[in-house]
């Protein structure tokens, strides 16, 4: 399903409203006037009757071109410096196999997907710009009659974007990060339709990260949807509403949730409720710790695994600043998951253990124990600020990136919008150059010859 196993994702996998994108329902409504324009002429029989001064020397009469039936190529590309994480291909090219073609003069539909040349790269290609337009690395290229797909640009723009700029800005993130994983939380920031290919452009950039710097880092979601077209699931432990429920009691549902959830499931508790993460993190691990070796005395080890606390994370609020963070300076430096709360709260989960009262049996066990629980940030993460908690230390162990995922921003460098051009017409069995000033038709060596997704 990508470049990393040389496989495409099925047709079926897209669940396209395959009759109404025929009808240009997802299209700019130019594109439906243009081939509304292109099949008229074709059935009124129109030739070229106009000039184009750099075909005036090919030795070909203008004249006789089919203009309502002109062949011609197009290429899609992305101009983000200085490189781009490409996702969307394999819906792109579902939508020109089911929807390239035309309506009869009975009203039936008439595919003719089999007619283009179609060319494209795997999800998960790499593709370069250096700031030039006429240097792009296309990553479809389609030949055939243009009103047959010209209304699918949109649409296929659309999927492109999308899934590239994603993909592209989870892979700065895990780089930012330097290895340590980046759980995928903007699901909240977007509409639900969008959650499986969102998920499935995250998990590309994890396996682009992975190939490039010889990782093996995972994939991790909030949502089952965000993982459906690759086989992934939805993750996660507690929500603020569910401390809520417990009456702002965060020892007392991470005991619960302890209790009823599955072992599989990570112990992550969310500590910043009451605006104190040291404070909450010390009571949840001494009553977690407590219930799991009196288990483990019991002899009931799977129980136990009940209570092993995985990590904690704070997500406090931006504009508010913990109680265990003096505050020095500037306040604003001191607000949210900050880099001093980080090093407080790494410090008390390696020593909690210290104020506890244990048998010496107990003591190594307890600390091994304290010290596996990893600390997750959450709240406002995006690369720039992940690369200063890297390039100051912060013990951070998982970073959890939402909205910053989904930045379309030209000023800032995150834009990766999709362009469609005509770069070549078909005129008397030749191609010809027709790219608008600025642009011409160029190569990328990762297309390859696409006849069909698999069903």
């Amino acid at each position: 399903m990508s470049v990393f196993d040389g496989k495409r994702l099925p047709l079926s996998t897209f669940k396209l409203d395959v009759e109404r994108m025929r009808r240009g329902w997802y299209s700019d409504k130019y594109f439906n006037n243009i081939v509304t324009m292109l099949a008229g002429l074709a059935e009124r029989g129109y030739r070229f009757g106009g000039k184009n001064p750099d075909l005036s020397d090919i030795g070909v009469d203008l004249a006789n071109i089919d203009t309502g039936n002109l062949v011609v190529e197009m290429q899609w590309f992305t101009r983000r410096k200085p490189m781009s994480v490409v996702a969307g291909v394999d819906k792109s090219l579902a939508m020109l196999q089911t929807c390239t073609g035309y309506f009869d003069a009975s009203g039936e539909w008439r595919g003719t997907f089999d007619q283009l040349e179609t060319l494209a790269v795997h999800d998960g290609v790499v593709v370069r710009y250096d700031g030039d337009p006429r240097e792009v690395q296309p990553v479809m290229k389609v030949r055939g009659r243009y009103r047959d797909f010209a209304s699918l640009e949109t649409p296929t723009l659309g999927a492109l974007t999308r899934g590239t700029r994603i993909a592209t800005n989870v892979y700065h993130v895990l780089e930012a990060a330097n290895g340590k994983e980046v759980l995928f939380f903007p699901a909240r920031f977007d509409a639900h339709e969008v959650q499986a290919m969102d998920g499935y452009a995250y998990q590309i950039a994890v396996q682009r990260y992975n190939s490039v710097h010889r990782r093996d880092n995972r994939a991790h979601v909030s949502t089952d949807e965000q993982g459906e077209w690759w086989g992934g699931a939805g993750g996660g432990t507690v929500a603020h509403a569910a401390i809520a429920c417990f009456l702002g009691d965060t020892p007392e549902a991470m005991m619960a949730f302890s209790a009823i959830l599955p072992a599989s499931i990570p112990r992550i508790a969310l500590v910043d409720f009451n605006n104190d993460c040291v404070g909450t993190s010390l009571a949840v691990m001494e009553r977690m710790f407590a219930r799991y070796r009196d288990l483990m005395d019991a002899g009931q080890e799977e129980e136990a695994a009940k209570y092993v606390l995985y990590g904690v994370r704070p997500d406090t609020s931006g504009d508010m600043r913990d109680v265990s963070v003096e505050l020095l300076g500037d306040p604003r430096l001191d607000n949210g998951v900050n880099p001093r709360l980080c090093f407080q709260l790494r410090a008390a989960l390696d020593t909690a253990f210290e104020r506890w009262e244990l048998p010496p049996r107990w003591v190594d066990r307890a600390r091994q124990w304290c010290r596996n629980v990893r600390l997750t940030v959450t709240g406002g993460f995006h690369a720039e600020r992940i690369r200063q908690f890297e390039a100051m230390g912060v013990p951070v162990d998982v970073y959890g990136v939402g909205s910053s995922l989904f930045s379309n921003c030209s000023t800032c460098g995150t834009n990766n919008d999709f362009t469609a051009d005509i770069v070549r017409a078909r005129i008397a069995g030749e191609w010809y150059d027709v790219a608008k000033v600025g642009r011409r038709a160029c190569d990328n060596p990762e297309l390859e010859r696409v006849t069909a997704l698999p069903d």
